[in-house]
């Protein structure tokens, strides 16, 4: 088969396709129509693409970035693994995601190289895996590659027998020997493994056997563990302590993640503690984060992590869930301190995702790439972010262009690659004493540069967006929107939230399951634990917001679905996949923080606000039951559980159930009772609000907690409850904020 008798020449090394094949990408291709772009520097004259593999025919953003490089590409399946069987080859699987740097550069460097493609091709069965549409395939794999070289991270690439049990792996690899200073490059790396797979069939089977052995040891567990109690809190905290950058907050040394400090757990602690060096520890990471280059300064949001130590020089990509996430931290920090700067990072995280990641249909798109085209027409990460003076000039004239110089400290040497990247040094009052100008002046001159500066940027090539819509980050975001909405008392957030949630519901819960990612018009992949536990999550959110019980209704329904497909009855805890699922090497229960919370911490934090709202026993059963699993265990490091620490400070805390009854009709009469919930810092409560004589219709339950309460004398009345014991009814407001004021520290460990 050659380039004159067809449009898919065959790739190096590669036997032809077949006719069903190719009749299958001649029936996407022209779904894709003209205005399709392959992306991949193999180009005929025309435009097309000289060679195109089976991820043509995938609707992940990433497998098609991949869909025409000479590598002879899978998607992960049974398609794959008999092949490999049939021609006794080994199998090389690369894992990454659409807006992965490294990962770009790995394509760049060795997948679109000829040579290497020719000899992979010729002698493996070559997969390629999006990690954010199958996180149980990544799960697995990277615990092997992180067993056998002590660390992980993507591109994850990793060689398997045709039974898809591992042998060896590691993470990014240079093309040759000798590029970027390794001894041994992919290409040698290829050779060698290849020939002891042909040469040492048995010393291949047992190391794999051995690896594939320690995977499922470190999955499994009995659980005949107690109840954790403040001494699991109390140790993370230390941890925290002398792990703290004094300097510039966060954990000490580089590249810093947002999310290895864990705000959210830290003021929860505080809130119990009061202890004044743990509030310090969060103000100064929230301060020199939202100053830094990790923000974007312009446009609003956060990228993906910091490659040094002071929050300068960021990895470009943005992330939905870290973008959701950092919202909720700093409305944390905005309920607890008062700071309007953590207000107005929360507005500009959420209008930037508003603007920028929110599909026609309302719900939102996964991430943006750190890489993007420079007018010379190269793909350089961080361009479209950064700035020259002559361009700020251009676009601001010059008097404004200093102003905005001397505000994002963009003098001097640039911090870039020869370009600046905007990032506040001095305070709002020290650059208007340095300009001569007011707080007010210097204030509206910078708001009308970013959005002259906003537009100038949207001028140049964008970067790639992931627009996979992916049930667990959009749960993670709706409960950002749903809560700030609700804090800030704006509407307009929550119809964002309700228009997300709506789009899951009707899109990706089919029959009653959940799907776990949405692109190209289908929903696809059984959803896991974390899509269940987050979206419960963000729907229990929007009942106590909005007091629709449909939400409430719903996240039973999906709760339930968790209880028989994912729940381990006898050990406790929640599987990773349903039980329906592809049977992988190893079913594994995550409960190790990383990027985002584990599935398993938010669902145990669901069960006990279910618990809270229904009355209903048994859901704090199975939390107990779970988090024994995984804080019972004294060898465990608390600070690797830290989500998994909020849920059992609600556990340890007397938490309170707080019911508003409004007089028939006049609901909105309860306002200046949720102003005061707004004010006060309250994560382990619940709020319900109803007018008298109203009924939640949940099947099999009634919201017990609602029962029998009243209007007094026809006016709104507060309940405020513990654990079922209510104090008596309330129509008086400081009254009222006097019992949210009360705390109750953390019970000593022989009460």
């Amino acid at each position: 088969m050659t380039e004159t008798d067809t449009r898919y020449c065959v790739l190096p090394g590669a036997t032809p396709f077949d006719s069903r094949l190719i009749n299958r990408f001649d029936k996407i291709r022209e779904q894709r129509g003209e205005q399709y772009r392959p992306r991949t520097k193999h180009l005929k004259t025309d435009g097309n693409a000289i060679y195109t593999n089976r991820l043509f025919l995938e609707s992940s953003p990433y497998l098609l970035q991949h869909a025409h490089n000479p590598v002879n590409w899978y998607p992960w399946g049974d398609e794959a693994f008999e092949t490999a069987k049939t021609l006794k080859r080994p199998v090389f699987i690369s894992v990454g995601y659409s807006t992965c740097h490294w990962c770009h550069v790995m394509e760049e460097e060795s997948f679109e190289d000829k040579e290497i493609a020719k000899f992979i091709n010729s002698n493996y069965i070559a997969i390629k895996i999006d990690r954010e549409e199958r996180p149980d395939v990544d799960s697995i794999y990277m615990t092997a590659v992180q067993a056998l070289a002590g660390n992980g991270g993507w591109p994850l690439n990793v060689w398997l027998t045709p039974e898809k049990k591992p042998f060896w792996g590691g993470t990014y690899f240079p093309a040759r020997d000798g590029d970027r200073g390794v001894q041994m490059g992919f290409l040698s790396i290829l050779k060698r493994i290849n020939q002891l797979f042909q040469q040492k069939p048995d010393q291949i089977k047992l190391s794999s056997d051995q690896l594939s052995d320690a995977i499922r040891s470190s999955t499994a567990g009995k659980n005949d563990y107690q109840l954790p109690g403040r001494q699991s809190v109390f140790a993370a905290v230390e941890h925290y302590l002398a792990k703290f950058d004094e300097k510039n907050g966060g954990i000490t040394g580089a590249p810093k993640f947002p999310s290895s400090l864990p705000l959210k757990f830290l003021l929860r602690f505080y809130r119990r503690t009061g202890q004044p060096e743990v509030l310090k520890m969060v103000n100064l990471t929230l301060h020199k984060m939202m100053t830094g280059g990790l923000y974007d300064q312009i446009g609003g949001g956060f990228h993906r992590y910091s490659t040094d130590s002071d929050w300068l020089v960021p990895h470009f990509e943005k992330m939905l869930y870290d973008n959701a996430l950092l919202a909720q931290a700093y409305l944390d920090g905005y309920q607890v301190t008062g700071k309007a700067e953590y207000k107005t990072v929360v507005d500009e995280i959420l209008h930037y995702v508003t603007q920028d990641m929110t599909s026609p249909d309302g719900a939102f798109y996964s991430a943006t790439d750190a890489d993007s085209l420079t007018p010379a027409g190269k793909m350089d990460e961080g361009y479209f972010f950064t700035w020259t003076p002559a361009e700020l000039e251009a676009e601001l004239g010059k008097k404004r262009a200093n102003i905005v110089r001397s505000y994002y400290n963009m003098n001097g040497t640039p911090n870039f690659e020869g370009r600046y990247i905007p990032h506040k040094v001095q305070s709002d009052e020290e650059i208007s004493r340095q300009l001569s100008l007011s707080q007010d002046q210097v204030n509206a001159e910078i708001q009308t540069a970013r959005e002259v500066l906003v537009n100038a940027r949207n001028k140049r090539s964008l970067p790639l967006r992931d627009e996979k819509i992916l049930a667990a980050w959009n749960g993670l975001m709706i409960t950002a929107f749903t809560r700030a909405g609700f804090i800030l008392n704006q509407l307009e957030y929550i119809l964002m939230a309700t228009n997300a949630a709506d789009f899951i519901l009707s899109r990706l819960y089919q029959n009653k399951k959940l799907y776990r990612s949405y692109s190209g018009g289908e929903a696809k992949y059984l959803g896991y634990l974390e899509d269940y536990a987050f979206l419960i999550g963000a729907l229990l959110d929007l009942f106590e917001t909005t007091n629709d019980s449909c939400w409430l209704k719903q996240a039973i329904e999906l709760d339930e679905i968790l209880e028989e497909s994912f729940e381990d009855k006898t050990n406790g805890g929640f599987f990773m996949t349903d039980k329906d699922s592809e049977a992988l090497i190893t079913r594994e229960k995550p409960s190790y923080d990383g990027a985002t919370p584990s599935g398993n911490s938010i669902a145990l934090n669901n069960l006990l606000r279910l618990a809270k709202l229904t009355g209903k026993a048994s859901y704090d059963t199975r939390f107990q039951l779970g988090i024994r699993l995984f804080l019972g265990n004294t060898q465990i490091h608390p600070a690797a559980h830290s989500e998994m620490l909020n849920a059992l400070d609600f556990f340890l805390d007397r938490s309170i159930e707080i019911v508003l009854v409004a007089p028939s009709g006049k609901k909105e009469r309860v306002q200046p009772f949720l102003d005061i919930i707004r004010q006060n810092f309250l994560p382990n409560s619940t709020v319900i609000v109803i007018e008298q004589g109203e009924h939640f219709i949940i099947p099999n339950n009634n919201v017990p907690l609602i029962k029998d309460k009243v209007a007094l004398d026809n006016r709104p009345t507060a309940y405020v409850c513990e654990q079922g014991t209510c104090h008596l009814p309330t129509t008086d407001l400081q009254e009222f904020e006097k019992r949210l004021k009360i705390i109750t520290p953390y019970p000593d460990e022989n009460s």
